[in-house]
């Protein structure tokens, strides 16, 4: 399968899937941190080359609600930050999930599918992950463990925090590797338990929809 992982530059999840026997490529501005299939440059350029499955991971540095008390002074960054997202939903790909934090793309756009966090992948930490799908299913945890630390959220200052927080962490790339990778059909089978995690049903579309469940 032809992916495309959007806005990486860790190859995280891009190896995931490399491993799998996909022709898979990440694409950021910044150079690749693994040696492997990237194309350094804008995202929005490739978006129409023929991808099967695109996992994007849109930058959150002005959509993010962990920085709210400084949205009153980036309203035009805002604007951009969502307008590069909306050209993200619209991409001529079947496949679809949009990765960030709790942001205002659920008060923009509409509510997440899924709100996912590390310790359902076999890492005890806490990082809420909010997913917008389309034709794809909802993310089945893999490894619940114990263990809620708030690393990331209390990493201290410095220039290379951002890259820190942004990474996917490796279980969550191989759950969406195992789970995405061979087709819908691949998912674990959900157990009672797992729907309890899921925000609303799975949509074939990223666009906002009439129902009232979508109204933040």
């Amino acid at each position: 399968m032809k992916v495309l992982i959007a806005c990486e530059f860790s190859g995280i999840v891009r190896e995931a899937f490399r491993q799998r026997g996909h022709n898979v490529w990440s694409c950021d501005l910044l150079p690749t941190q693994q040696e492997g299939q990237h194309i350094q440059g804008d995202v929005l350029e490739i978006l129409g080359d023929g991808w099967e499955l695109m996992i994007a991971h849109p930058p959150c540095t002005h959509l993010a609600v962990s920085g709210a008390r400084w949205f009153k002074d980036k309203q035009a960054d805002q604007v951009l930050a969502l307008e590069f997202v909306r050209r993200l939903i619209d991409a001529p790909i079947d496949r679809i999930c949009i990765e960030n934090p709790v942001s205002i793309i659920s008060s923009r756009f509409r509510k997440p599918d899924q709100i996912i966090q590390p310790w359902q992948f076999g890492h005890g930490e806490t990082k809420a992950t909010c997913l917008w799908l389309k034709n794809l299913p909802p993310l089945v945890p893999t490894n619940i463990v114990e263990g809620r630390e708030a690393r990331v959220h209390r990493m201290a200052p410095g220039p290379d925090r951002w890259r820190e927080r942004s990474r996917t962490f490796p279980g969550i790339a191989e759950a969406m590797a195992e789970q995405w990778g061979g087709g819908n059909d691949t998912a674990p089978k959900l157990e009672f338990e797992d729907i309890l995690i899921f925000r609303k049903p799975l949509k074939n579309s990223l666009l906002p929809s009439n129902n009232a469940d979508d109204i933040p």
